[in-house]
């Protein structure tokens, strides 16, 4: 569809609804498309306060994004909506709604005590077909907007049913994508299970082996028996790190309550209690980035960690997060451990996790480099770039 300036606006409207479409399409988290349509509906109508309701199968809302109003306000306000007077009706009727004043609709009950006071509205569902996917809720257009003063016009409300249009594409495709997501994750921990499998039975395999070797040695051998004994300790232990490295790739990671920073911190310790090898974390100046190249940068860096402890014999890995000039951010994960020639790991078909790195990095609009020399360490640098 081509968006053009209702009733023959300027060039400016063109422009404007141009940005918030390539805005939308360009997300492909649920929350963060979310976040822009309701952003993009404000700025475009000229509004105070702009919300967007996504509906549960209980009566309430799944999601509820607001823009306008600050996070502390939105504390105080307090739970969530229901579906009832002005939300139900957008949630449960095909078209939109314009009211002078919402306050003196018969349907509706009132504002929570924190609630900022609202007067004209303006409502539009967000449908795909026949379902209603969400519905977007305007108030109070800015004074000094044309028209403002006198509530939201005719024109205003063709522009927000064309956002509404492109909102519902761009809701299903990052829904679609998250779906498609949660089987790669599945996958992913399949294959991890495998690995824990594989890697721990071999463990207690030898473990069992060289037990029974000292059980026979004991008596006629102690000096030996002690030494294998020591090795079933060994062993015992190689295996619990095993254990605990794989648990914790398993464990979702915390990025949507905690962030990438504090994620990555978290699970660094983790691994630094884990394993002989002492691991670091050190993060400057990162910033908050689209959820997308978060996850990406926190798989790449578990998939060096993972590389790093258990191939590279180092004593030392060390994790570093920084801020790039144009807002975007570095990862690199350095061992001090025997390194490797990248052009051989390639031609004897090991890639020790750098395939999917890479795919994981290209994925994001980032690169990756590996940077590695036998006796040298080696070092994975990922650079995405600003959100």
């Amino acid at each position: 569809m081509t968006a053009s300036p209702p009733h023959g606006g300027p060039p400016s409207g063109l422009a404007a609804v141009s940005t918030a479409l390539l805005a939308m399409s360009r997300r492909l988290e649920v929350r963060d498309v979310l976040r822009t349509i309701v952003a993009s509906a404000r700025e475009l109508l000229d509004a105070e306060y702009a919300a967007l309701g996504v509906p549960d199968d209980h009566g309430g809302f799944a999601q509820f994004v607001v823009d306008g109003i600050s996070a502390e306000q939105w504390r105080s306000i307090g739970p969530l909506p229901r579906q009832h007077g002005i939300l139900a009706a957008m949630l449960h009727e095909a078209g939109p709604e314009r009211l002078a004043d919402v306050r003196k609709d018969p349907r509706f009950e009132g504002w929570p005590a924190a609630h900022p006071e609202m007067s004209d509205f303006l409502g539009m569902p967000v449908r795909d077909g026949e379902e209603t996917l969400a519905a977007l809720f305007l108030a109070n257009k800015r004074p000094g907007a044309p028209g403002g003063g006198q509530g939201f016009t005719d024109e205003d409300q063709e522009l927000l049913s064309l956002l509404a249009q492109h909102a519902a594409i761009a809701l299903t495709n990052a829904r679609l994508y998250e779906r498609s997501r949660e089987l790669t994750i599945a996958e992913e921990r399949s294959r991890l299970a495998h690995e824990l499998h594989d890697a721990v039975s071999q463990k207690l395999f030898s473990l069992r082996l060289t037990a029974q070797a000292a059980a026979a040695l004991v008596d006629r051998d102690p000096a030996r028996a002690k030494g294998e004994l020591q090795q079933v300790a060994a062993l015992a232990a190689e295996a619990a790190d095993e254990l605990r490295a794989a648990v914790t790739e398993l464990r979702p990671a915390a990025l949507d309550e905690d962030g990438l920073v504090a994620t990555l911190r978290t699970h660094v310790h983790v691994l630094d209690r884990a394993h002989a090898a002492h691991v670091t974390f050190t993060c400057d100046g990162v910033r908050a980035l689209p959820a997308t190249q978060e996850e990406a940068l926190l798989r790449v860096a578990q998939e060096a960690l993972h590389n790093a402890l258990r191939h590279s014999d180092g004593d030392r890995v060390e994790v570093t997060l920084s801020r790039t000039p144009t807002g975007g951010a570095v990862l690199k994960v350095l061992d001090t451990g025997k390194g490797f020639d990248p052009r051989t790991v390639r031609r004897a078909g090991r890639h020790l996790g750098l395939v999917s790195m890479r795919d994981r990095a290209s994925g994001v609009g980032g690169r990756l480099a590996v940077h590695s020399e036998p006796g040298r360490g080696t070092t994975i640098e990922m650079e995405v770039p600003g959100g």
